[in-house]
Order: structure tokens, then sequence, then C-alpha cells
């Protein structure tokens, strides 16, 4: 009796597994076409990681813009990154969290300079932190924050 009860968990457990990973498939490729749509969108924006513009837009307006993102790992897709952590190698359920996330943030600053009418956003940087007890068994959390200076280019 006691296997029985046993395997039902472990039927149980299994099939919550696979249900959390589908549904987790699922929400991912959907957020990665929004992402994919909100760049065609946006990508009259320039991003330009240089220090100073070109000269032909100095005496022009221009804005600190930002944009940030949390994001979490699904407990599935970490439990999973757990037992690949045995064995080593890349953690794929983890470099698809952060390539959302950086996506996304630059989405959302791109977001913020459209609405001050600039054309251009020049000394992008990215910054990533961790968040949460990832290591003790908590949920693994990412912030990501792109920020830069945009500017409102004359026609």
């Amino acid at each position: 009796m006691e296997v029985i009860i046993v395997i039902l968990w472990l039927v149980f457990f299994a099939g919550l597994s696979l249900v959390g990973l589908i549904f987790g498939k699922i929400n991912e490729r959907k957020h990665y076409r929004q992402i994919e749509a909100r760049e065609k969108e946006f990508g009259h924006i320039l991003v330009f990681n240089e220090k100073r513009p070109p000269a032909s837009v100095a005496g022009q307006p221009f804005y600190l813009v930002s944009g940030s993102v949390v994001m979490a790992g699904d407990y599935f897709k970490q439990v999973l990154a757990n037992l690949k952590q045995i064995i080593g190698g890349r953690l794929n359920s983890y470099e698809s969290m952060l390539d959302r996330g950086r996506r996304e943030a630059i989405l959302r600053m791109k977001e913020e300079a459209a609405r001050q009418g600039a054309t251009m956003i020049f000394n992008v940087h990215l910054q990533t932190s961790t968040l949460g007890p990832g290591a003790n068994g908590g949920r693994v959390c990412a912030e990501i924050i792109a920020y830069g200076t945009a500017w409102k280019v004359a026609e």
C-alpha cells in the first residue's frame, strides 16, 4: 500500500512538472513574439554604446532614459538547471531568461525615449543584478537595467 502511495506521488510530481514545463515554454514563446513585434515597432530609435553623439546633434535636447525589468526563473526550469549543474554545461533556461530580460529592458528604454520624441540613444549601458536567495534554495531572479542619453534630433 505504501509503495502505491509513493508511486502515485511520483507520478503526480512528474505530471505537475510536465504541465509546468509546457506552460512555461508556451509563455516564454509568447513573450518572445511580443518582444519581436515591439522591436519592429521601435526599430527607428537607434541605440549606440558610444559616449558622445556626432557633432551634427550638438545643441539638440537630450534626456536620460532607462528601462528595467525583473525576470524570475520558473520553478520547473530551476529544478532542471540544478540537475544540469551537477554534470556541467550551459544553463539554457537561465540564458533565455537573461536574453528576454535584456531585450525587454532595452525596449522599455526605447519606449521612454519615444515618449520624449527622441530618435537616438547614446552611451547605452546594461546592468544585471541578482535578487533573492537563489543559492539558498529560493527562486532565481535577476533585475536588468538599460539606460542611456536620448537625443531629440530636429528633422
